[in-house]
């Protein structure tokens, strides 16, 4: 089906039996946001709140909420688009299936934004403090529309092609907001930030649009990390099957015609305001930080408007989901852009940008075997210089030539890959002082930390330990060891309070001789709950990932550093402790837990999701 609006889509998935209706009232301020959580944990349906507390519009939430659901909304479009990327990256293997020509019928005749004179949908007014004021965490700064599809216009250039849409965050309410104000927080290598650059150049302010629902194409396309220069709307409209409606006032940015709401602004773009604390899809508070403020003309929305939104957190959320239909997507495209390179996948339970496996190919030497990762590096480097995949902080990468490598998505096959290949001496390759996603709070500022990748190619050099053996001795400062992986050991140590508890792991290291035991494992992370970091694999992940900084937290037993090389001859040692600077983490609210707890009682539709 074609959407229109996000009444459509609700009434789609009620039809389809994917969707529950809530008609009691539910509390905007964390309530609503514990139930989606819970429902999506649960694998539960659509939401549709359609009495929240002070609001007069309704809220759909976790229309997302697992693949299955997400390719029923595009099920007309989905695999055309999918085809049609194929046929872009490998024509000559797609002719040699021609029958499926026909099941990608005008794709590109949809591609291109339709100009309208007037938005016929956006009949109705209202102000900021009308629109629902869902706050999703305890310390949340205010409200947040969280999934907003950012539409911005070159100030210097009025075209289709210099339209950039792009989901940014946007805080609605709290900090230092007038009533006619919204943050806008962007963050590094994001389309709109060109237009903001041309803003200040010029001098002049930058119109900007947040439009919330419509079709949910919009809302995906928002999110489509596509290379510099190729449209999101252009994309939207593929996987939409219809044109996407676009009129274009004067002096304003252009207006999504079939949005369910649309906030009209624009940017001083000198103008700075505290945005934040937010909790983001690492699973920490976002800290407050100053960005760009979006200056409110109106407001305007549908007479059936349903105001849809996601609640992020620790992931798995609703927001993999993106992730999941993105990789499908643009897995073909990946060989296209990046030579030799034939997968990437950034991994979710680690917060996505904190770790990226890739699998690469050794070309450069055919006459003979390698003895080291070569090309290996090349394509990484490729990799730390394309679009947002330049914001990993891990890159892990090993040669796909080598008939036992796993696909990239196999995460705990790829790591049993490279760890019995890996070389801690010559495969550790660091970037220093650079830039890192600006949600990740492990380096030492806004945006600021450092890059480590690990190439790991040849043979087999060593049979990972899959047990512990009796009487494994542990340093006096390190207790309860756990497996986490086989060759990855899991240690505990005293809380990281400063400079202190670094110098004394480089002790600790520095006094594990070669012949430790210990470098029967070739990774140790050092944790400050064992049990919980090797309880499972996604535990592993979100804590030595999220909690570590390549060039202040990796550590080595039998470490040296020549030629300004860092290496090892024994076990790498990661850091994974909390450390001061680090933002908090993100904890439900008792009060609230309790209240959703007794809705689980009530034996309705919803309890048995809760």
């Amino acid at each position: 089906m074609n959407y229109r609006s996000t009444r459509q889509v609700v009434d789609d998935l009620q039809r389809h039996g994917r969707l529950i209706r809530i008609t009691d009232e539910v509390d905007p301020h964390l309530e609503l946001a514990e139930i989606h959580r819970r429902v999506y944990r649960n694998r539960g349906p659509a939401l549709l709140f359609e009495n929240v507390r002070n609001c007069r519009f309704p809220v759909a939430s976790n229309l997302f909420g697992t693949l299955e659901r997400a390719r029923f909304l595009f099920r007309k479009t989905f695999e055309s688009v999918r085809l049609a990327v194929r046929w872009k990256t490998e024509p000559a293997e797609a002719l040699k299936q021609p029958w499926e020509l026909w099941r990608a019928p005008g794709v590109a005749l949809r591609m291109r934004p339709k100009v309208v004179r007037k938005w016929k949908a956006l009949t109705q007014n209202c102000t900021l403090s009308e629109l629902p004021q869902v706050v999703c965490w305890p310390k949340d700064g205010g409200a947040f529309v969280t999934l907003p599809q950012v539409l911005s216009q070159s100030p210097v250039q009025a075209s289709l092609s210099a339209i950039n849409l792009g989901m940014y965050r946007v805080q609605l309410s709290g900090n230092e907001y007038e009533a006619d104000e919204c943050g806008l927080h962007y963050q590094i290598h994001r389309g709109i930030g060109v237009h903001h650059a041309q803003a200040i150049e010029s001098g002049k302010p930058f119109p900007v649009n947040i439009s919330v629902g419509g079709t949910p194409a919009m809302t995906v396309g928002a999110v489509m990390p596509l290379p510099e220069g190729m449209s999101e709307l252009m994309f939207a409209g593929a996987l939409a099957g219809h044109r996407i409606p676009l009129h274009l006032p004067a002096g304003l940015a252009p207006v999504y015609a079939d949005a369910d709401f649309c906030i009209v602004g624009e940017v001083d773009p000198t103008g700075l305001k505290p945005e934040g604390p937010f909790g983001d899809h690492l699973g920490y508070y976002a800290r407050v930080h100053d960005f760009p403020v979006v200056k409110v003309k109106r407001v305007y929305h549908r007479a059936d408007a349903i105001w849809p939104i996601t609640v992020v957190g620790r992931p798995p959320q609703e927001d993999t989901t993106f992730g999941e239909l993105i990789h499908e997507l643009t897995e073909p495209v990946i060989p296209t852009v990046l030579p030799g390179v034939r997968q990437v996948h950034a991994v979710d339970a680690a917060g996505v940008h904190p770790l990226l496996l890739a699998v690469g190919s050794e070309r450069y030497t055919p006459y003979r075997k390698p003895d080291r990762p070569q090309e290996l590096l090349t394509q990484a480097n490729a990799i730390l210089g394309q679009g947002q995949l330049s914001l990993a902080k891990y890159l892990w990468i090993i040669d796909g030539s080598c008939a036992q490598a796993p696909a990239a998505d196999n995460i705990a096959g790829f790591f049993h890959f490279a760890l019995q290949r890996v070389d801690w001496q010559r495969d550790l390759h660091f970037q220093t002082r650079t830039t890192i996603d600006t949600l990740d709070y492990s380096g030492d500022g806004l945006n600021q930390g450092s890059k480590l990748v690990i190439a790991a190619s040849g043979p087999s050099i060593r049979q990972l330990p899959t047990t512990i053996p009796n009487g494994l001795k542990l340093p006096a400062e390190w207790s309860h060891p756990q497996l986490a992986l086989p060759g990855v050991l899991v240690v505990q140590a005293a809380a990281y309070v400063g400079p202190e508890s670094r110098r004394q792991l480089e002790h600790v290291c520095d006094g594990l001789g070669g012949q430790s035991a210990l470098n029967g494992f070739p990774l140790i992370v050092v944790v400050d709950d064992s049990d919980f970091s090797a309880r499972n694999l996604a535990n592993f992940l979100w804590a030595t990932f999220t909690r570590s900084q390549p060039a202040t937290d990796v550590y080595g037993i039998g470490a040296f550093t020549q030629d300004k090389h860092f290496g090892c001859q024994g076990s790498l040692v990661i850091d994974a402790r909390s450390k001061p600077h680090h933002a908090p983490g993100l904890v439900e609210d008792p009060d609230v837990t309790r209240r959703v707890d007794a809705r689980a009682t009530r034996g309705d539709a919803l309890a048995k999701y809760l």
